[in-house]
């Protein structure tokens, strides 16, 4: 993986796009590299929290717009990018079975905002901006979007934001729930690693459960949601975490969650 790094710690598999002269725009390269990042962190077992970063001063800048105006030229159009790449990679985050968190440690733009809309949770750093800058070059949202940003921020505002496409920076991203803590520039990667130390001590299967559910939820009648949360439950109730964690606050312990 050329374009994006990959390091595992404490359970953690911190995934970086790493492209910071680019500020980290996506390339097929990239692309590629980061699903490939992104799978390899949901199939590991070690791996039970993840962290979605990018180098430099950008989290993740969107497509590449050189090799966008390439395919363009030479009649390729978006070269099925949306159905090969962002589809993909953006299913893979939000359907792992463990937590995922974003990093925001600059830009976030058009599919680099939907990369982290995507994730379970979001830090951003003071610097940090969102962007939905699809309509600015006459396209339609991507990457998620359409369906994340409404259910973030309501549908009046994600049409309010994608219509008009002014940017976000971290104070209004935080007023609008897009992101749940903002802090200074060089406390974010120490900040986002301990929240992702946390979410990966934690109950995998449990977390795993709760992610279901909430993506069926979000489209199912409340007849549909009770049945899944039932059968996630019966689930759940067989898990040695489950098992262990009953016995630990009986005894008044702090429980150790083993992911299964």
């Amino acid at each position: 993986m050329n374009d994006v790094l990959y390091s595992v710690d404490d359970a953690v598999a911190t995934v970086t796009i790493d492209r910071p002269e680019a500020m980290n725009a996506l390339t097929t390269r990239t692309k590629a590299d980061l699903l490939e990042a992104l799978t390899m962190a949901s199939q590991d077992h070690a791996v039970r929290a993840v962290l979605l970063t990018g180098s430099g001063r950008a989290f993740c800048a969107g497509q590449d717009l050189n090799e966008h105006a390439a395919n363009l030229e030479a009649g390729r159009g978006l070269n099925d990018t949306v159905r090969t790449h962002y589809n993909p990679i953006v299913r893979t985050i939000a359907e792992m079975g463990k937590p995922v968190v974003a990093a925001v440690n600059g830009v976030a733009a058009g599919a680099g905002a939907g990369l982290a809309f995507a994730c379970d949770l979001r830090i951003a750093s003071e610097k940090a901006k969102f962007a939905m800058a699809f309509g600015g070059i006459g396209l339609a949202p991507d990457s998620g979007t359409s369906w994340t940003l409404q259910r973030l921020v309501g549908l009046p505002r994600a049409t309010e934001l994608l219509l008009l496409g002014e940017p976000l920076d971290a104070a209004r991203a935080l007023e609008l729930g897009i992101v749940s803590q903002v802090v200074p520039a060089d406390e974010l990667s120490a900040t986002a690693h301990r929240l992702a130390v946390r979410l990966a001590q934690g109950p995998t299967s449990a977390y795993a459960a709760t992610k279901r559910a909430l993506e069926h939820a979000a489209s199912s009648s409340l007849a549909d949601a009770l049945a899944l949360e039932a059968e996630l439950q019966d689930a759940c109730v067989k898990t040695d975490d489950h098992l262990n964690a009953t016995r630990s606050f009986l005894n008044k312990e702090r429980p150790v969650f083993e992911g299964h």
